[in-house]
């Protein structure tokens, strides 16, 4: 029989040699408000040369808000770049020098008008890793409080509540495509099942 790979964290640092590669120079193509776009001339573990292509993000988060019956709240915000209107749990980008908890405070609030009691980290992933420098970490925040919308200049985001299994179910028939909201709902059933332990609160 053939052996398994073995998982990436139980080989030697020397390893991952064979798959690293070098940058030997920056170009900056593109600069925007929102992102930058560079490309790069990298050298690949066998000496050979190629050309990367990527964006460069601050990096976000998203907050799951789980009110104390079991519901959620969630958006809906039209996407520009999928020509859809998409579910999503509450996201934003981080602003200049802004750590992730406060980004998610603020977005929360912004986006929904709601503030927590308290907020966990759940964790970190990297939606986009053949072409961005992006990571979204991912809150959830509880004991929830109602108040005013401030969204920015030309946003328009609707709110609502849903049950976990409604929002699995739009995952299952693809209603819902957005990644970082299925991950976090995966999360989310795992902690809520039992099957995973609640980590403590990083903040109130």
């Amino acid at each position: 029989m053939a052996e398994h790979p073995k998982h990436p964290e139980s080989l030697p640092e020397e390893h991952h040699a064979t798959l690293t590669e070098t940058r030997l120079s920056s170009k900056r193509v593109y600069q925007g408000p929102f992102m930058t776009v560079n490309c790069d001339t990298v050298r690949l573990p066998d000496g050979k040369e190629a050309t990367r292509e990527y964006v460069v993000h601050s990096g976000a988060v998203m907050v799951i808000p789980l009110f104390d019956d079991g519901r959620v709240l969630m958006e809906r915000q039209y996407r520009y770049a999928t020509g859809k209107v998409m579910i999503e749990y509450p996201a934003g980008k981080l602003d200049p020098n802004e750590d992730e908890l406060t980004c998610a405070k603020r977005e929360l609030e912004e986006e929904t008008g709601y503030t927590a009691r308290e907020y966990i980290y759940l964790t970190r992933i990297h939606p986009i890793i053949s072409y961005s420098t992006e990571f979204i970490d991912i809150y959830l925040a509880r004991g929830l409080t109602a108040g005013e919308q401030k969204l920015d200049e030309g946003e328009f985001i609707e709110i609502f509540t849903a049950t976990v299994p409604e929002v699995s179910e739009w995952v299952r028939t693809g209603e819902l495509s957005d990644v970082k909201t299925i991950i976090g709902t995966f999360w989310l059933e795992k902690f809520l099942s039992g099957a995973w332990q609640m980590p403590a609160p990083v903040e109130g």
